[in-house]
């Protein structure tokens, strides 16, 4: 599934916002559970292991007062002591292990689960500890009876005094295996929570940097994803200024690399668009410049011609009557017959001239029917063979076999060809080859004439079709400016392609029949 631009940046920066959420609830879950453990020590096992701790003392107070009251000799006083510590001591004993159980079932409350078996151990420990101390009561109360029994120095009461002292030792033994307990296990929860905190303080350390690491790097790939709107904004000032072959050339599938694929397409659109308008521009021109040449070749014509003919007739009666004149020297009269070629020679040509000139001020409409183009192509090459085979020109004819017909008008046609041909072959003064080839192009067929002359400059070329530019001397500069209105009175294209030292190449487009 794609996901749009807007929404892989809002996941992106969704991860940013989880990252640094996760290591603000682990940093808020370990100082929960540090104060639960600070809680624990503090108010539990801290205050038990006072309780404890002041339990052995008054113990270890009892047990010395024990042995001073059975050292003493009076039995009077020794009852006297004892009953006075069955009246003192077990009670204050029991009381200070019922207060130690209740806070042992309060630490039970909230305890983690980890500890309940340890707090539930404390508690049957003090609860021992009652029994004993109990225990120890009746023991008083035996020693006391013992006392008054008719022979106090008995085995009855050494007996009593006996279980006395061990019960005594045995609740005193109780009391510091408690203190050591609760103190090693103060020590144990002490030395975890310093090792959880170091712990801790490097697990945030390490989310913080690659929390900081993931903001960085999703900040990097957003930057990256929107950096060719940049490129985009560029693209759209160039065009703007007018430069229409801005190209952005970004690829991806998001919405970014589409709009700039379609402003691409734009751009080129407007390229072509542009360089259209421009060739419809300098058709305009050359076509005005052709109107404007076309009336006053109309005009010249008007004229010249007329003369000319005059000029024409006269020259060649004044050949006949050379011809039969009588001259005082062969050489004069030579000279007289060479003079009267030499001038119908350029009467002849300023007709041509004229006649070129009027065929562009006044084009005939083309009588289009179809026809074989190779057959003419045939035809005009056989008709100018002896031509091209004096300047020393090989000519290769490369026809597409089954080259459909087209819509021309023969004469026309072959008058372009003619042209063609001629310059193709003043193009090559020392020989070379000359390529004619046909071939079917999408509805036209295209004619394509190639020589191996020394072709042309770009800005020879893109001035070949104006009327009146010329490079060879003596040219009119009318013959390609003629060719290409015949052909796109026909609706078809003339068009070249050279590359100096390298020849030219005209290509044709005419429609099919």
């Amino acid at each position: 599934m794609k996901l749009s631009l807007a929404t892989r940046i809002f996941l992106g920066y969704a991860l940013v916002l989880l990252t640094f959420g996760t290591v603000s609830l682990f940093s808020v879950a370990e100082l929960h559970r540090n104060r639960l453990e600070i809680r624990l020590v503090s108010q539990g096992y801290l205050q038990l292991s006072q309780d404890a701790a002041a339990l052995e003392t008054f113990q270890t107070s009892q047990e010395k007062d024990t042995e001073r009251v059975l050292e003493q000799n009076s039995v009077e006083t020794r009852r006297a002591l004892i009953r006075l510590a069955s009246l003192y001591y077990s009670p204050q004993m029991a009381q200070r292990l019922e207060a130690a159980r209740a806070k042992a079932r309060e630490v039970l409350t909230f305890a983690p689960k980890g500890e309940v078996p340890f707090v539930m151990e404390l508690d049957a420990r003090f609860g021992e500890l009652s029994k004993n101390s109990q225990a120890y009561g009746h023991a008083v109360e035996a020693v006391f009876a013992a006392l008054a029994s008719e022979s106090p120095e008995g085995d009855e009461v050494a007996r009593a005094t006996a279980e006395l002292r061990q019960l005594e030792a045995a609740i005193g033994r109780e009391l510091r295996v408690l203190r050591a307990t609760l103190g090693n296990r103060i020590r144990e929860r002490v030395d975890g929570a310093e090792e959880r905190e170091r712990r801790t303080g490097l697990t945030i350390i390490a989310l913080s940097i690659m929390a900081i690491g993931v903001g960085v790097g999703v900040t990097a790939w957003s930057a990256r994803t929107l950096r060719p709107v940049r490129t985009l904004i560029e693209g759209v000032s160039r065009i703007g200024k007018g430069d229409y072959s801005a190209q952005l050339g970004v690829r991806g599938d998001d919405e970014v690399a589409l709009l700039a694929r379609e402003f691409d397409q734009m751009a080129r659109s407007l390229q072509a668009r542009e360089a259209q308008l421009k060739s419809q521009a300098e058709a305009l021109m050359r076509a005005e410049q052709l109107a404007a040449v076309g009336r006053i070749s109309a005009q010249i014509v008007h004229e010249v011609r007329n003369p000319l003919s005059s000029i024409g007739l006269n020259v060649e009666l004044l050949q006949d009557a050379v011809a039969t004149a009588q001259f005082d020297s062969t050489d004069t009269a030579v000279e007289a017959r060479e003079l009267l070629c030499a001038v119908t020679s350029e009467v002849d040509r300023l007709t041509d001239v004229t006649e070129q000139y009027l065929r562009m001020a006044r084009p005939a409409r083309p009588d289009l029917e179809p026809e074989d183009i190779t057959a003419v192509l045939d035809g005009v090459l056989d008709f100018t063979r002896e031509e091209l085979v004096r300047a020393g020109v090989e000519v290769v004819r490369d026809f597409a076999p089954g080259t459909p017909r087209v819509l021309a008008d023969q004469g026309q046609l072959r008058q372009v060809f003619l042209n063609l041909l001629r310059n193709s072959r003043e193009a090559m003064p020392s020989g070379g080859r000359l390529t004619v080839a046909t071939q079917p192009r999408e509805g036209d067929v295209e004619v394509s004439v190639r020589d191996t002359g020394n072709g042309m400059t770009e800005e020879v070329r893109r001035h070949l079709f104006e009327p009146f530019f010329t490079t060879k001397e003596g040219g009119t500069g009318l013959g390609l400016a003629v060719s290409q209105q015949i052909l796109q009175a026909h609706g078809g294209s003339l068009s070249c392609q050279s590359i100096p030292g390298q020849g030219t190449t005209f290509v044709l487009r005419l429609p099919c029949a």
